[in-house]
């Protein structure tokens, strides 16, 4: 890098900064800007006389807006080294040993929200300050006070600086977004992006309706006298500040990757946004000693998460028809490596969701990727547009049978019951195992023989000759045998099963569950106002059922005629302990979900997959996580496997 670069690279760093730290308006991901910086610490390393008094290293956080009055910390509030992988953090740790031997840290997740410090004072909230330039922060204490989780009075009387980060849940953040594209407002990038925007409502009670959460990290001003950092927090914690869901003192560097690596694990299902791990010398007397660099402590440093969010470019557009004939835009893209898997398709959902991205092929944009759904694009980096970017036109035939597509605005669909797509999709949905189980009958199992015309819709499955089969590559007689008589097996199928199998949209397995006990299989005839009885019904779903039936009427008779699906046993009225109770499962458990599932609900209970103050039970297994927090939150009943068992038992 030369100085002429090095100059330019610090102009785009605060140009960056800004719309992240002041705008709420990221232009790049997390892990663009952190290359860069680091690029930037590089040359200033090797070029100490060159550093710019701009450049970003030499300050802390983002910039104070106008709208707010100026408030000033009682102590500096600092950010934090970042290490990146396990060699950067030995590096740090051997640091730590070399200038004060060895010694004791703790470790807790690190939030991803809008810093702030809280000053209390006589046990009551005195101020709220963002964290600003480190020194000089907004004064939001207005809105702090409307913040529920932020205790307005403590059982403590001296002057005390209280740091941490609000956060917005995972579910409000979602919530928020739906409320403001619904209003025509531009959504939040990011839970950490709403926090802030939250925090800076000049309107308090818009502050309170977020629904945020304060998460204390750390104490500034005080005179509390421990020695241990860790004895601090949980004094931090009595208080009445929420509690981080671990927090532990590691030994040496093996313990701390250990429970780092516990971590990455729970950043996927805990309801709050984690970017990593804090590490920090225990010692407070050790603090002391190692002191500050111009920007970071010497005794701390943030372990970061590999990046879930990363920047490419489009190369094209596909269009996937699924089984119940609706198009969905794909993206394929320039491949990249999220956490260890290399992307190369994004979801694009529907052609409104391209829209009001201004989504182009030859754009820049923000990826990210969540467990194993397909990762989908979050944001475009308009700001690096050249010109030569193509707009992307809604089809208007499908694109792969090339008939005319059926257009209801947000959604395309293609009507032809003989599409390949629609076909192949649907007899892979039918022979799943949330749907008839039918064994040996994969995806490329029911492409091949769509392939060698044995198949063109699901009545064929019941049509195939043991002669046919065994002309195909690969099948012998016992795969043949085997595949015939798990076809026949479905005969006698449970009645929500086979409802289930049909891939109605809108209708999924406990729609299913609720029609067939209702109607039993008879449900011709049925009209919308009988089906919006049922508990949990809407207009969507009524219409849906009533328009599959309308259309593929002669199909599903056909169907019930070859399965006869079994009907609901009237059930006996049996008392258990989880008569009308309604039950969440969650963590490992010695046997299969569903078959607790089923064993609960013959004992009349209703399993759900969501916690709420409505449940009774939350049965939990090994590593259980988020839904196990929040049933001790909301004061909702937890039992083991084997206290369920017990209850069952007595049944």
């Amino acid at each position: 890098m030369t100085e002429k670069e090095y100059k330019k690279n610090i102009k785009l760093l605060n140009k960056w900064a800004k719309a992240y730290y002041t705008e709420d308006d990221p232009l790049v991901s997390d892990e663009e800007y952190d290359k860069l910086y680091r690029e930037v610490e590089a040359f200033e390393r090797e070029h100490s006389e060159l550093i710019d008094k701009n450049s970003p290293t030499q300050r802390v956080g983002g910039e104070v807006l106008d709208e707010f009055q100026k408030a000033t910390h009682l102590s500096r509030m600092w950010s934090m080294e970042d290490v990146f992988d396990e060699s950067e953090l030995k590096e740090w740790v051997e640091r730590i040993y070399k200038n004060v031997g060895v010694c004791e840290f703790y470790c807790e997740p690190k939030f991803d929200g809008a810093s702030l410090n809280i000053i209390y004072e006589n046990g009551a909230l005195k101020q709220a300050i963002t964290r600003g330039d480190g020194s000089i922060g907004e004064d939001v204490t207005h809105n702090a006070k409307a913040i529920k989780s932020i205790p307005k009075t403590i059982d403590y009387d001296e002057l005390i600086e209280i740091r941490g980060e609000v956060l917005m849940p995972r579910d409000k953040f979602e919530r928020l977004n739906e409320e403001r594209l619904k209003l025509g407002e531009q959504p939040f990038a990011n839970p950490r992006n709403a926090a802030a925007g939250s925090m800076r409502q000049l309107d308090s009670s818009i502050t309170a309706k977020r629904e945020l959460l304060f998460q204390p990290w750390g104490v500034g001003v005080n005179t509390l006298g421990y020695e241990k950092l860790y004895d601090m927090m949980g004094f931090v914690y009595s208080l009445g500040f929420l509690a981080p869901p671990k927090r532990a003192v590691c030994k040496d560097i093996d313990e701390i990757q250990k429970l780092y690596d516990e971590f990455v694990k729970l950043r996927e299902e805990y309801h709050l946004m984690l970017d990593g791990m804090v590490v920090k010398v225990n010692d407070i007397a050790l603090q002391d000693r190692l002191g500050y660099t111009v920007k970071n402590p010497r005794w701390m440093c943030a372990y970061k998460f590999p990046a879930i969010e990363k920047m490419t470019t489009i190369k094209d557009i596909v269009f996937q028809v699924g089984r119940t004939g609706v198009v969905t835009p794909v993206a394929i893209v320039e491949p990249v490596n999220i956490e260890g898997v290399v992307v190369e398709r994004a979801t694009l959902h529907n052609f409104d969701e391209i829209k009001r991205k201004d989504i182009r092929i030859g754009d820049k944009v923000i990826i990210i990727r969540s467990g194993d759904v397909i990762p989908k694009i979050i944001r475009v980096q308009t700001n690096f547009r050249d010109g030569d970017e193509i707009e992307i036109k809604r089809p208007t035939h499908c694109p792969i049978c090339g008939s005319e597509l059926l257009d209801e605005g947000i959604l395309l669909k293609c009507q032809n019951l003989l599409c390949e797509a629609r076909v192949v999709n649907s007899i892979i949905y039918f022979a799943s195992k949330k749907c008839l189980n039918i064994e040996g009958l994969g995806d490329k199992i029911v492409k091949l023989l769509y392939d060698k015309g044995l198949v063109k819709s699901v009545l064929d499955l019941f049509e195939l000759k043991r002669e046919e089969l065994l002309k195909l590559e690969g099948f012998k007689e016992k795969k043949v045998e085997n595949l015939l008589n798990s076809i026949a097996g479905v005969k006698g199928a449970e009645c929500w099963r086979f409802v289930n199998a049909l891939g109605i949209e809108h209708i999924g397995e406990v729609a299913s569950r609720k029609i067939c006990e209702k109607f039993g299989v008879d449900f011709f005839g049925v009209n919308k106002e009988n089906l919006l009885e049922i508990d949990g019904f809407g207009e969507e779903m009524a219409e849906s059922f009533l328009e599959f039936l309308g259309v593929n009427e002669e199909l599903v008779k056909k169907l019930i005629s070859i399965i006869e699906p079994k009907k609901p046993e009237i059930k006996k009225e049996m008392r258990s302990l989880f008569s009308a109770k309604t039950v969440v499962l969650t963590g490992t458990m010695s046997e299969s979900r569903d078959k607790i599932k089923e064993e609960l609900r013959s004992l009349g209970a209703k399993v759900t997959s969501s916690v709420s103050k409505k449940t009774d039970f939350v049965v939990y297994g090994e590593d259980a996580g988020s839904k196990l927090e929040k049933a001790k939150k909301l004061e909702v009943k937890t039992i083991t496997e084997e206290e369920m068992r017990e209850m069952m038992n007595e049944a």
